[in-house]
């Protein structure tokens, strides 16, 4: 960067270019860590049709792979387990969500009793 220019500028300047780098530090050259935002939400409402469904999918689908994981040691296979690689811990809901993304998940409406 420049030395010219103010702090807040400079500011600006890295930010936008940390924007640009898909998640990797030009300094050091580390990748961060995915998050929520990775799949991106709009990826995720072109494959589901509302957003409360997105959520109510992805919640439930969490508290499954959570389950898988927990039972693992048991020896019990109740659960379904991740159905796209899971990466190093990787939390149950970003799982979910890449899974919806790749439609492997799908939401069926049931007739209210």
């Amino acid at each position: 960067m420049p030395a010219t220019g103010n702090l807040d500028d400079c500011l600006i300047r890295l930010l936008r270019q940390l924007a640009r780098n898909d998640g990797r530090n030009p300094v050091a050259g580390i990748t961060t860590a995915d998050g929520i935002t990775n799949p991106p939400i709009d990826d995720l409402l072109d494959v589901v049709d509302s957003k409360y469904r997105l959520v109510i999918m992805a919640a439930k689908r969490a508290r499954q792979i959570n389950a898988y994981y927990a039972q693992l040691g048991e020896g019990l296979l109740e659960y379904v387990g991740p159905l796209v690689e899971a990466r190093v811990q990787e939390k149950p809901l970003s799982i979910a969500l890449r899974e919806i993304r790749e439609g492997l998940l799908s939401a069926v409406e049931t007739a209210e009793p």
